[in-house]
Formats: C-alpha cells, structure tokens, sequence
C-alpha cells in the first residue's frame, strides 16, 4: 500500500476555513466553484442542456405521446429492479400516471427474464398489457436485439439509460442515453420534459399540482437515491440532483419514503449520501435481489398509508435475510481462496509467498448455489478485500437461447479496480457471452455453461498479461497532510460546504502524524474501535507520564477533555487493537465530521488506515 498526499500543511502555516476549502476544490480541478458550492436547482435544468438533437426526440415523443393518449392506449415502463431502476421507474410511471395516461409499470423477474429487456419481458408485457409504446428506465441501450423484436410486434420504444453503449445502437424510437447521470436522474429530467409538454391539457389541477410539488420534493429525493445507489459521481447535474434531493427529505410527503427511515430508525436524522448508500438504498435493492422488485415500487407509490406501513416492514425483515445471504457466502468465497491458493492467502488476506505464489491478477468464484441476486455483492467485497478485478458467477436456470437450443447458464457479476475497466474487459471476451453490460468499475453478465471453463482460462490468461503488479498495490491518496493542532471544529465546519460527498467528489481525507493518547473498543458487541490521538509536539510531555500502561479494551473511560486531541473511530476493526500501545507513533489517514448528538457539536474522524 502507497500513501500519497496532494497538499501539506505544516506548523508554522497559517490556514483559515476559507483557504482550506480552496486547496481541497483546487486540487481536485473544479472550474466552477461558485456552481460547485451552489449547484443550480434541477428544475432550471432542461433535458436539451445534456443534448441539443434531444430536441428532434423530444417533439417525436409528444406527438406519439398526444396520439397514444387520444386513443386510450396502454403505455408501459420497463424498469430495471435495483434502487436506481425501481426509484426511476417510480418517477416516470406516476408522471404519466398523474396526467391522465393508461400506463403501467413493469419489473422483469430478475432470475426469470434478467437484466433490461428480454424476448421473455416483451413477451409477458404484449400478454397482460397489450402497450402501444414501452419506455425503459435504466437499461435499454445494449438491446438491440429485444428492440427490434419489440418493433417488428408494432410496439414503439423509448429507451432511457446511461450505462455505457455497445458497438451498435439499437433502433428505437427515441433514445435518451445520458452517461453523466443515474437511471433515475434521466428518467426525472424526461418526466419532466413531458409534464411541462402536457400538464395544461392533460392533468386535472388536483393531479397537476401533486406534479409540481413532486417534482421540487418527492421525485427530486427518489433520483438522489437513485443517483448514490448507482455510485455516479457527484458533479454537474448530478450533484444538483443529489444536493438538492437530500435537502428536500423532511418535506417528502410519501408514506413509502417515510416509513421506510421510520423503520430503519433514521426518520429525524439528516439524509445524507451515507443514511442513502448504506441503510436506504439497500433496503430497495434486497427486494429485487432475493424477490420480485414490484413490491419495491409499490412501496415508493403507494398513497395507501397501512399498505406501505406493511410493505416497509417486509422491505427491513428482507433486508436482513439478504445481509445474512451475503455474510454466509462471503465466507465460503474466502475459504474457496485459502483451499485454492493455501500459500496466497493468509486469514483472508492477500499476502506474497518469497516464491511468487498469489491470487491469480483476475479472482473468478464459480458456486452452482449462490443466489444470484447477491453475487454482485459477494464480488464487491472480495475485490474491495483482496484489491483485485473479481468475477462471482452461479448456475442460474436453464433457458431459451436464439434458434431453440435450451442450455444452462450462469449468471456473472464482476467488480473492479480503479486502474481496470472490468466491461471493456468482458467485451473483449463477449464470443464467451451471452449478454454483457455495466459501467467501468461494475459489470453482469450471461454464460452459457459449456462455455465457461475456457471462459475463466482465457479471462485469466488476459488478465495476467494486462493487469500489471503496479496496479494491485492499493495506493491512498489524502487531500492534506496536517498536523493535528491544526484542526479545530471551524475548519471542519467549514468542510460542509463541499456537500455532498459520493463518488467522484468523496469526503476529504488528512494525514497527520501524531502518538496514541488512548484506545478502547466501543459498540454492542465491542466490535468498534476509537482512538484518540495527540500531536507528536506533545510527545515529550507524554513520555512523562505513565505510558506502559496497557490498553483497555472494554473500558468505558476516555481521556480528559484536556488531553484530547482528535478522536477517530473506526466501524468493524476490533483486531487493531491488538496492534497499538499507548504513547505509540503512528500516521493515520482519516476523513473529519461535526457529531451532532445530542444538541451539541463535537469534532470527530472516522479513521482509514493507521501505518
């Protein structure tokens, strides 16, 4: 591991909260930091500022859309069953819902039909809906096939997407593919193209006012969630979405949104990209990873209160089987390593044999029981633990391929580093695919079984010539290096100006050098660590004091408010501990917060790595 920082505060600088910011804003290469630290509100943000030919696409749309409502017919979107889709999908349906359209949203079974459009999908959709147009939330631009199926069966397609684009573009009606946002963010600036288009004549003042309101409160909150589910970088109209979205929570009026933080205990709490990616979002997501994800978006829809006061509670209980899915496959993944690689891998950590034995560059898990719902998840944390590209496959079904043929197939989901496009990667090995799909770091994939053995040799084959041991060391990069009399609790305040913070605009981190005053363990099973930490200034007057004593690690005492200097905790690192002695020197790496408990404002940091 490599530590590298961009900017260094020493002891004799002088730094006010304003030049701080300013560093961490240059060095990170904002033009427009007076639109960075003020993004404009989404409302002023059109669809044609993305694209100008939107235009063209636009007027087609209407006009197909003013047909199919002067004819009563049935319009269905498609939507993709993660959070980003489900959220998405919630926007746009209820959008046409509330001026007056027939419409119906559709979730494909994801163990059933897959990912985005299918032959299956379109095929269940003509039999229960009979649509004249269906619209696609997340997903569409790589379905060129399932289109012009669709086409060739009379049914107009509008696609709206931002995952990345294949060689050939599909031949829809129109298309909306706009990379720098979520699913749900394209689908809450197209919504609101055709609410502007059509609420004058086609909404009554009760549904239209509902809109408006929806569109400065509720929907704006459904595509912040959308967008920090799906990780896409916080900047441009992203970070209007977001920034904006998460201020808007405590006016929300949904009964789904509200008893959804009821019941993960967050309802008074500020919502920021955290309470989304960890404990909301997921929520969303279990629902289509081990169910079917429609309860999802009834849960998101509902206007009934005791219907989704029922719904969140399923959404929590299902949450819970998933994180106890993913612990016990995660585990059988790092024991299938250490059998695989006994010398390569040490109590589930990567480690250099003196004679070269390692992982493999690419980590490739095949199960024949993993519910396939998780193995995107199973693969993230091995790639986040052992800093490598990781693909999780599992049998999934047996299923209908082109010119009859049935054959078993395995779904694939991949993870990656940040020096390796993991689906440019699978593309280049698509004659082993069935489909393929996903973003730079992200990617899921169809096999069919007879092809994976030399799927997985000729994957790995690649990958050692192209991943080179440079790109394996995991290297930190901190915004400041600071010593820790620097910091007080203005210039952390001063930091909320940067919010908020996600991918692509992540929390700023300090590295500072300093001696342990204190350590303990903390939390319902002491599986936390806090440690408070001293400028190295001070360490001539803490030799003077008794520094053999050893660490408690279930005391509840901390230091005298005079002795501490900057407290860091750390969430799930109860074996440090062992590691660190009082009066020991140390360099930690850390991002800094204001805790806010309780009424009152106390400077705190939550540590990364200690070296």
């Amino acid at each position: 591991m490599k530590i590298f920082f961009k900017h260094e505060i020493k002891r004799t600088d002088k730094l006010t909260s304003k030049e701080l910011v300013d560093l961490i804003l240059k060095h990170r290469q904002i033009k427009n930091i007076k639109e960075f630290l003020n993004p404009p509100p989404p409302l002023s943000i059109s669809l044609l500022d993305f694209n100008p030919k939107y235009k063209l696409y636009l007027n087609k749309v209407i006009k197909l859309l003013k047909d199919i409502k002067k004819k009563d017919k049935m319009i269905v979107v498609y939507t993709d069953y993660d959070a980003d889709g489900i959220t998405g999908g919630a926007i746009l349906w209820e959008t046409l819902y509330l001026l007056g359209f027939k419409t119906m949203p559709y979730v494909p079974d994801r163990k059933k039909e897959g990912y985005g459009f299918s032959i299956t999908g379109i095929d269940n959709i003509i039999r229960e809906f009979n649509p004249a147009l269906i619209i696609s939330v997340d997903h569409g631009i790589t379905k060129v096939k399932e289109i012009t199926y669709a086409k060739k069966l009379g049914i107009k397609i509008i696609v709206t997407d931002h995952h990345l684009k294949s060689d050939e573009i599909p031949n829809a009606d129109a298309i909306f593919h706009i990379p720098a946002l979520s699913g749900s963010g394209v689908a809450y600036f197209f919504a609101k193209e055709i609410y502007q288009s059509f609420r004058s004549r086609s909404a009554g003042e009760k549904s239209s006012e509902a809109l408006k309101q929806n569109f400065q409160t509720d929907y704006l909150a459904l595509a912040s969630i959308g967008t920090i589910a799906d990780l896409v970088p916080l900047i441009g109209p992203s970070r209007s979405l977001v920034k904006h979205g998460l201020d808007i929570f405590p006016k929300v009026k949904r009964y789904g949104l509200k008893y959804i933080l009821k019941q993960a205990g967050i309802e008074n709490k500020k919502i920021t990209p955290y309470e989304v990616g960890f404990i909301i979002a997921p929520r969303i997501n279990a629902v289509g990873r081990l169910q079917h994800a429609i309860d999802a978006l009834r849960l998101l829809c509902t206007t009934n209160e005791k219907k989704a006061f029922d719904l969140a509670y399923k959404v929590g209980q299902t949450n819970v089987e998933r994180q106890d899915l993913v612990k016990k496959s995660v585990e059988e993944a790092k024991k299938m390593l250490t059998k695989k690689h006994p010398q390569g891998v040490n109590q589930g950590k990567p480690t250099f044999h003196p004679a070269g034995v390692n992982l493999e560059k690419i980590i490739i898990l095949v199960s024949n029981h993993w519910h396939e719902g998780i193995i995107g998840l199973i693969a993230s944390k091995i790639a986040d633990e052992f800093y490598r590209p990781t693909i999780v496959l599992t049998e999934s079904s047996k299923t209908d391929l082109p010119a009859g043929r049935q054959a078993v197939i395995y779904k694939g989901s991949a993870r990656s580093i940040p020096s390796f496009h993991i689906t440019n990667f699978l593309r280049s090995l698509k004659k082993y695919l069935v489909d393929i799909g996903g973003h730079a770091q992200a990617a899921g994939f169809t096999i069919e079984e007879k092809k994976l053995k030399k799927f997985i040799k000729e994957a790995q084959k690649q990958g050692d010539e192209l991943i080179k041991d440079k790109d394996l060391e995991r290297i930190i990069t901190a915004d400041i290096k600071i010593p820790v009399s620097k910091i007080n609790l203005e210039l952390v305040k001063s930091l909320e100006s940067l919010e908020p913070f996600g991918i692509g605009n992540p929390r700023p981190t300090f590295l500072s050098e300093g001696i342990i005053s204190n350590a303990q363990l903390f939390g319902k099973n002491n599986n936390h660590l806090k440690i408070w930490v001293k400028d190295d200034l001070l360490l001539l007057r803490a030799k003077r004091s008794n520094l053999d004593l050893e660490i408690a690690s279930s005391s509840t005492s901390s230091p005298s408010r005079d002795d501490i200097i900057l407290e860091l905790i750390a969430f799930n690192q109860r074996e440090k501990i062992q590691e660190l002695s009082r009066g020991q020197k140390i360099n930690v790496v850390y991002s800094l917060e204001v805790d806010r408990w309780g009424g009152r404002e106390k400077l705190r940091g939550r540590l990364s790595f200690i070296y």
